[in-house]
C-alpha cells in the first residue's frame, strides 16, 4: 500500500480507469527491464482498455552509471513532447541499451520529435534529478527491491507483485486471475 497513487502526472499508457494498473519500476540500463519491455507491450496489445501501464524510475546507480541521467532525460522528453514522446523515447532506450552513452541522450530525444538542444539543457540542469530520486525512494518504500519491479493494482486497490522479468504467459496468468 506504500506505492504512491497513480495520477495523471505519471507516465502512463492507457486509462487511469483501467481494471488493472501495472506500475513498473524500471531502469533503462537494466537488461532484465529490456527483456521485460516487450512483455509489457504484449500485455497492452492483449488486454487493451482493461489495463494501463505506468512507468516509474528505479535507477540502480551502483551498477548502472547511465541509469540516472537516462531517467532524467526521459522526463525532459515528457515535459517537452508529452506522453507519446516519453513512450517513444522509452522504446528507443530499451532497443539500444546498453550501447547508449549519456552524450547521445539528447540526440535520441530529437528522434522522437523534441528539440535536442533543449533536452540537453534540461539534462544538464538536473531539473528532474529529484523526481527520479523520489520515484526510487517511493518504490523502495513500497517493497520494490530490484528491476523490473511491477505492481498490479486492481480497482479495489488489491496489489500483487509481478516477480521480475517474467514471460508473457506467466504475466497473463496473474492478470487473468485478477480480472475474474
Amino acid at each position: 500500500d506504500k506505492i504512491p497513487k497513480v495520477t495523471k502526472d505519471d507516465n502512463i499508457l492507457g486509462s487511469l480507469n483501467a481494471d488493472l494498473i501495472l506500475v513498473e519500476y524500471a531502469d533503462f540500463e537494466c537488461s532484465f527491464c529490456k527483456s521485460f519491455h516487450p512483455t509489457m507491450k504484449q500485455v497492452l496489445e492483449k488486454y487493451g482498455d482493461k489495463v494501463a501501464w505506468v512507468y516509474r524510475h528505479f535507477p540502480l546507480t551502483d551498477i548502472h552509471a547511465k541509469a540516472q541521467k537516462s531517467a532524467e532525460a526521459s522526463e525532459c522528453v515528457a515535459e517537452l513532447g508529452g506522453n507519446d514522446a516519453f513512450w517513444k523515447f522509452t522504446d528507443l532506450m530499451f532497443d539500444r541499451m546498453p550501447d547508449v552513452e549519456i552524450s547521445q541522450l539528447s540526440a535520441i530525444a530529437g528522434e522522437v520529435g523534441v528539440d535536442a538542444n533543449t533536452v540537453k539543457n534540461c539534462i544538464d540542469s538536473n531539473k528532474y534529478a529529484d523526481k527520479v530520486s523520489q520515484q526510487l525512494k517511493a518504490g523502495s518504500a513500497g517493497g520494490i527491491n530490484g528491476t523490473p519491479g511491477t505492481v498490479i493494482i486492481t480497482k479495489d486497490n488489491k496489489r500483487e507483485l509481478i516477480g521480475g522479468a517474467l514471460p508473457f504467459d506467466q504475466v497473463k496468468l496473474q492478470l487473468d486471475n485478477l480480472l475474474k
